[in-house]
């Protein structure tokens, strides 16, 4: 199962470490290498997430999101989407954007000699409406999990108060407009403003349609919702499994936003950042297969729960980083401990509770 599951991700790797090597030698090589280590490190809770919807779909569009779903994700949001956003906000034209990435300012400076900006000069200058429409899309996906009600809660002393706060008619959006307004007024640069509100109320939007969309085509009889997405789509087919899998690449664009950016840190050169977030998308798309293959969610029953807090941790940041600049590594350490910490307590119940175990591995 591992070889099969885990296979295109190792034929991508080294796919991509000779591409890396032929391309810039052994510098090139190492700095794709990190690359993938900390895009896979830093997305762990983006795997759990994607999990918990993937298992609700059947084994076509589970197939259709390991395939189709990782073009999109390593040529559309690693490659393709900054070269958009570049050309968007610069007014190049796209030979002009893709010119702009491939040939970066000698010794990684922000501007030409002539005084243009860089590729990664243009495309920070537009993070504040990146971070805005994922930040708003991540947070609105963690109030649509912490106010449903759940029989199984991992911080009961807060968990279940915000569950009965929940039941408020629409109380998510008007949670996540408060912040969106907030954050637009004290974070967002003067001249950001109105792009920040934009592109906040953008994210929302696409978070309710999608999943608007997953409960017209709502399958009855089920008893669980979709951790927070499109509701109760139990091995969903066709239509249903059709927006189970938009919704997925939108929560992935979602988590990918920063990483991207983020890349520029150890280098401006497109193709090697292309390369090594490549390799990491490849391998959170197989740990998600892994998860829902070997039922690990369902076995260690507080896992979710820590994906989604580690979930809020990252829209908060992607919010703030509007103004202030936040490194990855701070992201990915707080997510990680939340997760880390969700597992051991699994882990402590499963022994006080054997029985539980076996019922959710049985089920």
């Amino acid at each position: 199962m591992v070889v099969r599951i885990f296979g295109w991700s190792i034929g991508v790797t080294i796919v991509s470490m000779i591409v890396a090597f032929l391309y810039g030698g052994w510098q090139a090589l190492f700095l794709v290498t990190i690359l993938g280590v900390l895009e896979v490190s830093l997305s762990f809770d983006n795997a759990v997430i994607n999990a918990t919807v993937l298992r609700r779909m059947s084994e076509f569009w589970q197939r259709i999101f390991l395939t189709i779903g990782i073009i999109i994700a390593v040529f559309g949001m690693r490659l393709l989407f900054p070269l958009i956003i570049v050309w968007a906000a610069s007014g190049l034209g796209p030979v002009a954007a893709i010119d702009l990435a491939l040939n970066p300012p000698a010794d990684g400076a922000a501007t030409f000699p002539d005084g243009s900006p860089s590729y990664e000069t243009l495309l920070t200058d537009a993070h504040p409406q990146i971070a805005a429409f994922g930040g708003m899309f991540l947070l609105m996906l963690f109030l649509g999990f912490i106010f449903e009600h759940r029989e199984i809660t991992w911080l009961s002393w807060l968990e279940r108060p915000l569950a009965r706060i929940g039941r408020l008619n629409q109380l998510s959006v008007v949670v996540a407009s408060i912040i969106l307004v907030l954050t637009a007024e004290f974070l967002a640069e003067d001249d950001k403003i109105s792009t920040v509100m934009v592109a906040g109320v953008l994210g929302m939007v696409t978070y309710i349609a999608v999943n608007g969309l997953g409960e017209l085509f709502h399958v009855e009889n089920d008893s669980e919702d979709a951790a927070g997405g499109p509701t109760a789509l139990a091995k969903a087919t066709g239509k249903a499994g059709f927006f189970l899998f938009l919704y997925l690449e939108v929560l992935d664009a979602s988590f990918s936003f920063d990483g991207v950016i983020g890349a520029f840190a150890l280098s401006n050169n497109m193709i090697i950042i292309a390369l090594g977030l490549s390799v990491g998308a490849m391998f959170v798309r197989s740990m998600t297969i892994h998860l829902v293959r070997t039922g690990t969610l369902a076995q260690y029953r507080y896992l979710e729960h820590g994906a989604f807090w580690a979930i809020i941790v990252l829209g908060v940041i992607m919010l703030l980083s509007a103004r202030y600049h936040i490194p990855e590594t701070i992201t990915g350490l707080l997510g990680a401990v939340l997760i880390g910490l969700s597992f051991l307590w699994s882990v402590r119940h499963n022994r006080r509770h054997p029985e539980d175990s076996m019922t959710q591995t049985a089920d």
